[in-house]
């Protein structure tokens, strides 16, 4: 097996836990880093309420494109344990049956996004002044949603046989193309909103091209190539077990979001405007914590498949920790430095002042969400793939949804402070419950397993 493929079941495992996570977390926040470039450059080169537009699209995307990127987590779980088992038959027809599903999914995507979107956009009262923008950038954002799934799960096999840095390098360069792009299209041919869409569609397409050569020049666990690329059932089914419930719970994140965006586009445009700004920057803490949230999911998969459950207790601990201080370092840059960030993306002190309010209580409780994605991830990495869409079902979005049907109606609390308030309430109620269920389910599988061993013992004597 290659060096480049790195064990997650013996050795150093905080040491290796480290060195897969910085790789995810740089990609992260690198993608972010991109994104905002997006909004930054369009708030200074584009029309006025060019950021809002874009802003107001994310809910929409994620709606329609995590359930899809969802499946991808199923692929990683699936390659971890075949990984950690040692079965490489078995990782092979994941690899074979994640990419087919990738390109065929890209295609409902596009369809669905391109088609959905305007009248979604309609739907949350999007303003008059951004609604034309936010169309124009979903319609050419959506027709590279086959490149983003292409990406999604070749990096997620990448990542699950221990090779989390050739992401981050394909990452990186198709950034690079990005940014460039931007700044041609948008200030050169004053494209606006939609040059922006047109650099991350591109910038999309190299990021697939690169990771499909990869697979195609991989020889560690897996071998891929074209030729003998197939469809298998079996494989194919499990993903769809196992990530569709991850893209479900993203479905109904999306949709409590939705309706989220549609009360901050009721506040009006210049919340809106301020309102993206603060989303762009809780980005870089977001992604940051679930970069390692998904390391540990990789981390616990593979010791899941390889039976070894000391490991297991040692790899949630180990990535709780890792969260938290991702969390206390890109928390604490963004809060020190928040007044110029927030100018970057957003002219006037109404729209600053907006972004600040969201912001400040986003950014001192986020730690509360990158706790409840580990904990989600951590009942799906020992086989429970429905119930943290059950939980989180109930426990974050129900609580929202209420929330928004309810006080949110009273003038009192009809404001940005109190919508953002909602978040980390309904993060405190959901860790809980994810916590509670993982260390009961958790020691009904390592007793289970344990049983098993002596009953084997004892057929030996």
């Amino acid at each position: 097996m290659s060096t480049k493929s790195t064990s997650m079941t013996s050795g150093n495992l905080y040491k290796k836990l480290w060195l897969f996570t910085i790789p995810l977390i740089f990609a992260g926040l690198l993608q972010l880093l991109y994104n905002a470039c997006d909004l930054i450059v369009c708030g200074r080169f584009g029309s006025d309420h060019s950021v809002g537009a874009i802003g107001a699209t994310s809910s929409i995307i994620n709606l329609i494109l995590n359930f899809f990127i969802g499946l991808s987590i199923g692929t990683n779980v699936l390659m971890s344990r075949a990984f950690g088992a040692g079965d490489k038959e078995k990782g092979e027809r994941i690899a074979y049956s994640g990419m087919v599903l990738s390109v065929v999914l890209g295609i409902v995507v596009t369809i669905i996004g391109f088609f959905m979107a305007p009248l979604l956009l309609k739907w949350m009262d999007t303003p008059d002044e951004q609604i034309k923008l936010s169309t124009s950038y979903l319609k050419i954002y959506f027709l590279g949603s086959i490149f983003t799934l292409v990406y999604n799960f070749g990096s997620a096999l990448l990542r699950a046989v221990g090779d989390s840095r050739k992401p981050f390098i394909f990452l990186s360069i198709s950034g690079v193309i990005n940014v460039i792009l931007n700044l041609l299209l948008v200030i050169y041919f004053d494209l606006d909103v939609k040059g922006v869409a047109i650099a991350t569609v591109v910038s999309q397409a190299f990021s697939a091209i690169m990771v499909v050569i990869a697979l195609l020049r991989n020889k560690t666990f897996f071998e891929f190539t074209l030729k003998k690329i197939k469809f298998f059932k079996k494989e194919a089914y499990q993903i769809f077990i196992i990530g569709g419930a991850t893209g479900i719970q993203s479905i109904i994140f999306s949709l409590s979001n939705i309706l989220i965006q549609s009360s901050v586009n009721s506040l009006g445009a210049n919340a809106v405007d301020g309102n993206s700004a603060s989303q762009s920057l809780e980005g870089f803490i977001y992604q940051a914590m679930n970069q390692s949230a998904q390391a540990g999911l990789a981390f616990i998969s593979a010791n899941y498949g390889a039976q070894n459950y000391k490991n297991i207790k040692t790899g949630v601990f180990f990535a709780l920790s890792n969260i938290f201080v991702c969390y206390a370092i890109v928390s604490g840059i963004i809060m020190i430095a928040h007044k110029p960030l927030i100018d970057l993306y957003v002219d006037g002190r109404l729209k600053a002042s907006y972004a600040w309010q969201r912001l400040f209580i986003i950014a001192i409780t986020y730690f509360l969400c990158g706790f409840m994605d580990l904990m989600a991830y951590s009942l799906r990495g020992i086989g429970y793939s429905l119930l943290p869409t059950i939980i989180s079902l109930i426990g974050a979005c129900g609580l929202r949804i209420l929330y928004i049907y309810t006080l949110f109606r009273i003038s009192y609390f009809h404001n940005i402070k109190w919508l953002a308030a909602t978040y980390p309430i309904s993060w405190i109620i959901t860790l809980s419950v994810h916590t509670i269920f993982f260390i009961i389910l958790f020691r009904k599988r390592e007793i289970t397993y344990n049983i098993s061993l002596q009953n084997e013992e004892k057929a030996n004597l």
